[in-house]
This record gives structure tokens, sequence and C-alpha cells, in this order.
């Protein structure tokens, strides 16, 4: 094998995904145990969510027809004939020429099929003056058009995020199967690297704060880290640390000792731990070249630079990557918060900031938006979309092909 020979980042992740195969091992967890977890079959759901039509808006209750023609200068009557109360049935049926009173949420009465928005109109002695007209299904959430009964809602190897929990939760869901928690290995090496918590440093030592970055950043992953503390550059001694550390982990992580100095035992310590050992040496990148990334009887195990830039660069671009795989995550390349283009026009009124949700795509090397259309009250435009784009208060709206900023969630 010809170590140091660097290949491209793109090489690398292609590399990632060729030789990282996901953990097999599931859990039952509380649904609010399971966030960042990742789903390890896929869910069905078995309801329609809403069970009721109900409203999105504070309004009347009407049919849509009794409403055309309606405007500032010339409003229709209908007569308000009851009130619905938020969680009870209603018991007022609309008909034709009447209103019910429903709350925002509250379930649409027997009879009805669209709400009048109480900004466009006025109640006067239980006779409703409606000021615009409106369609039908306006500002109603019907049966079934958030989740339907059948419907695969979250696939296997979807990342749980505060949305897909709250989907799971409106199913009536108490706990859902994923794959357990990751645990890495992180083991320091060096004469020259010492405690972080020294308060006084002898000329030439390093304080080792590799891993507390590395740590840091494997918790934001939802991963566990143990730490194998600090070994000397003592080849037999590596090796024992870092075979003590591997059997008790899905990943071992080494920092120091990747480059070709002629301490550096990290190499040789790898291919030690097991078959097939080391498939990345070197990465033409930086900071980071020096990078080991190998297979050791299905584990993977990363040798990072020692230097405390490189090592964390290193361990954002390809340690996430690698243990994303690992812990059975589908993964989509996207990136973490770009520029992209919209796919349509977008209004929005000035003073008032407004927050479009999209979902990401790439067409011919350019990132696209694509607005996520559906009601402000459906859970699952939150699940579909990658990101949010801000619409500001100066602003109109946008222009289809513009670029937009996009927040991606995670």
């Amino acid at each position: 094998m010809q170590f140091f020979k660097v290949k491209t980042v793109e090489e690398t992740f292609a590399l990632i995904d060729e030789n990282i195969a996901a953990i097999t091992d599931t859990e039952v967890r509380k649904l609010g145990d399971a966030l960042h977890c990742i789903l390890a079959e896929s869910v069905v759901a078995m309801e329609n969510v809403p069970s009721f039509a109900r409203s999105t808006v504070d309004g009347y209750a009407v049919r849509a027809k009794d409403t055309y023609g309606s405007s500032e200068s010339m409003p229709g009557f209908v007569n308000v004939v009851g009130e619905v109360k938020m969680g009870e049935v209603p018991t007022a049926v609309v008909n034709l020429g009447t209103a019910v009173y429903v709350p925002t949420g509250g379930m649409m009465p027997a009879g009805s099929d669209s709400v009048m928005m109480i900004e466009h109109c006025e109640d006067v002695d239980n006779l409703l003056n409606t000021y615009k007209q409106i369609a039908p299904g306006e500002n109603v959430i019907s049966v079934g058009e958030d989740i339907k009964d059948g419907e695969t809602l979250l696939s296997k190897g979807t990342k749980l995020r505060p949305q897909e929990l709250g989907a799971l939760a409106s199913l009536g869901m108490a706990e859902v199967t994923v794959y357990r928690k990751l645990t890495i290995g992180y083991l320091s090496s060096g004469d020259e690297i010492v405690p972080y918590q020294t308060k006084s440093l002898q000329e030439g030592q390093i304080r080792d704060i590799n891993y507390l970055t590395i740590a840091g950043l494997a918790n934001e992953w939802n991963v566990d880290v143990i730490y194998g503390g600090i070994v000397k550059d003592d080849f037999q001694e590596f090796q024992t640390r870092a075979r003590e550390l591997y059997e008790k982990t899905d990943c071992l992580i080494l920092s120091g000792g990747s480059s070709v100095g002629a301490k550096d035992y990290t190499t040789d310590v790898i291919q030690s731990l097991g078959d097939p050992g080391v498939f990345v040496h070197g990465i033409s990148i930086k900071p980071g070249k020096p990078t080991i990334l190998a297979i050791a009887d299905g584990k993977p195990v990363i040798g990072l630079p020692g230097h405390p830039a490189s090592a964390m660069i290193i361990f954002r671009l390809f340690g996430e990557r690698m243990l994303r795989k690992l812990s059975g995550e589908k993964i989509e390349r996207k990136p973490d918060r770009i520029f992209a283009k919209i796919t349509k026009n977008i209004p929005s009124a000035m003073g008032r900031a407004d927050y479009i949700r999209v979902r990401l795509f790439e067409k011919e090397g350019e990132w696209w938006a694509e607005p996520i259309i559906g009601k402000s009250g459906l859970i699952t435009t939150l699940v579909k979309s990658d990101g949010i784009v801000e619409i500001s208060s100066e602003k109109e709206g946008i222009s289809q092909g513009s670029d937009v900023p996009v927040i991606l969630s995670r």
C-alpha cells in the first residue's frame, strides 16, 4: 500500500461513502428522548392528521358562495347562529345564509366549507357583514391534509429533528425505534502533549486542547466520547492503548502523529488494529493534509493532524461524514448554509419580514430553493423543508431566479 498519496476532497467523500457501513443495533426510545436519533424503520401513519376539519384563523364558518360578490363598498350579509368552543364538537349547523363563529384550531361546524377572517367582516347584533369574497376551503385545514392514513411519514435513516418529533407526536406515538447512540474513543499522542488542565508548562510542552474541541463537536452530533488520555511516542504503548480504546467504541480517533515524521506511529498502529486498514492517507486540503482514514474490522479509525485548527476542520468535514454514515443516517449532500436561486416569485408586504420554508435541490451545478406550499398550521411543511428564506421587511417580495440566503435546518 502506498501511504501519503493524497486524495481530493471529493474522492475522500466518495471513499467514506464506499467504505463506511451503518451499525445495525437498534433500541426503542421514548419520543421525548429521541431528539437527533436516527430512525431504524420507516413510520407509516395509522390515522389522519387532523382527524377533523378545523379553522386556521379566528373568524366565521360560512358557505363560501354566501360571500360571493362581497366587498368593502358592497358587503354581503349572513346571520350568526352560534359559536364553536375549543375542544368541543359544534352543535350549530351552517345553512344557506348563516354563519358560526370559530376560533383558530376550532372544529368546523357541519354545513360550512370556509372561514371568513374576523378582519374581513363585522358582527352587528348577530348580522355578519362580509367585506370580502372567499373560496371553498379557504382558511380551513381538511381531514388528513397534514398527514394521511397509510402514508409513509418518515423513512428509515431520517434524523429526528424537533419537527420530526412533532410530526410523530401528532400521531400519538409515545416511542420510536432508532439506531443506538454511537460512542467514539479519543486518544492523543506525542511526547510534548500534556493535559489541558496543566497550569504551568515546561518548555516545549503543549496543552491537549484537541480533546475538548473534538469531543465538543461529537457531542453536538449526538455522539458519546470516551477519553483515552495521552500516550507518549512509544509504539508498543501507543498500540496497546489504542487497542484497548478501539475495543470499547464504534469509532477510534487518534490525534497527532499523522504525518511522515520518524516518531509518527499512527499509520502502523491503525494497520495493526484490523483489515482492510488505511484507505486515505493525505487529503489535498489546507489545513489538514496529513489526515488518515481507515477501516479496521468494520470500525472506522481517524488519524487527525495534531494542529488544533487542522484537527477541528478535518473532523468537521470528514469525521462528521463518517459518523453520520456509521449512525445509519440517510445522507443527502447538502451544504450547511448557502445562497440559492428561488424557483418562483414570492410576494411580501412592506413592513413585515416573511420566512418561507423551502426545499433545496441542485441543478446544473447551482442550488435552487423551492418554496414548500402549505398552510401555516401543517407540521409536515417543516418536515419536508431543508431551511427557510427570509424576506426582509424592506422588500415587497423576491423574484424568480434571484439569489436568496437560506437558513438551513439540521
